[in-house]
């Protein structure tokens, strides 16, 4: 019962809250806007595919920590070598397989021209898309809560840390959600823009290991004129901020870095739209 109790006032009301601010922004935001929000998020649940990732990550991700990656007998109360290390890596497939549809299919159905010449900014779509996609990522990660409630009800954890650890692998995820928007939008093949999305997404958080960041760091010889571009990509690599951020490092620059990425992403999605529309 004292699990529940903490588990309510550590996790449940700050969810409870960053969904009422998101309720209250939403009604903000232009008719439009919530217009393709709420069919693009009912679409996601009349059909399987909301459902299907929901149980395969939950499974995944909850599965092998309890029963392959010995999350009780490790005895880290703030789940960061057991859990949240590895979820990006879930996220790689999962995130991506959550957007691959929010262009790709609306060129399919080649409803993607009648959607452009409506009356409406490209920006209209493209923030009701990824909002709802984003709400999908959202509850998926909600609904973890029994690996909290297990650490909970064994012991005394610093939940600060393990909400850290969830922030920092909700904006990753938003990060792969940006960059296959961005895909998706550039092809009609949802599976392509899976394949592309998963590539993508893969090469950013493996460019933040330490071997390829040392690497980088201190390449010389006949491939020293590479050094600025290598640089460049390093400076895209995601594991660095995540790891700071999930360990319950609160830097600034590490939450501007996502929100920048994603930023960048959804540009590129509107440039390609309106590409498309011209």
């Amino acid at each position: 019962m004292e699990a529940f109790a903490v588990l309510l006032k550590d996790f449940a009301i700050p969810v409870l809250i960053v969904s009422a601010v998101f309720i209250i922004t939403l009604q903000l935001l232009p008719r439009e806007v919530r217009t393709i929000f709420k069919r693009e998020l009912t679409s996601y649940f009349t059909s399987p595919i909301a459902y299907v990732l929901f149980v395969v990550f939950l499974l995944v991700s909850n599965g092998l920590t309890f029963f392959y990656l010995g999350v009780l007998e490790s005895g880290e109360a703030s789940l960061y070598m057991p859990y949240f290390q590895y979820l990006p890596w879930y996220l790689v497939l999962i995130a991506p397989a959550v957007g691959m549809r929010l262009w790709s299919e609306e060129q399919r159905q080649g409803t993607l021209e009648l959607l452009l010449t409506m009356p409406l900014s490209p920006w209209h779509g493209i923030l009701g898309k990824f909002l709802a996609a984003a709400v999908v990522l959202f509850g998926m990660l909600v609904l973890s809560f029994p690996i909290v409630w297990t650490i909970n009800y064994l012991g005394d954890p610093d939940n600060g840390v393990i909400l850290s650890g969830f922030i920092a692998t909700y904006f990753v995820s938003l990060c792969f959600l940006a960059v296959t928007s961005v895909i998706s939008a550039m092809t009609r093949s949802q599976l392509v823009a899976l394949l592309v999305s998963v590539f993508i997404c893969l090469t950013l958080w493996l460019i933040g290991l330490p071997p390829i960041a040392d690497f980088i760091m201190n390449i010389t010889g006949p491939f020293e004129f590479t050094k600025p571009v290598l640089q460049f990509f390093y400076s895209l690599g995601m594991m660095p901020h995540f790891t700071e951020l999930a360990k319950g490092v609160l830097n600034i620059r590490d939450i501007v870095f996502f929100i920048s990425f994603i930023v960048v992403c959804l540009i590129a999605t509107s440039v390609v739209l309106r590409v498309k529309r011209a």
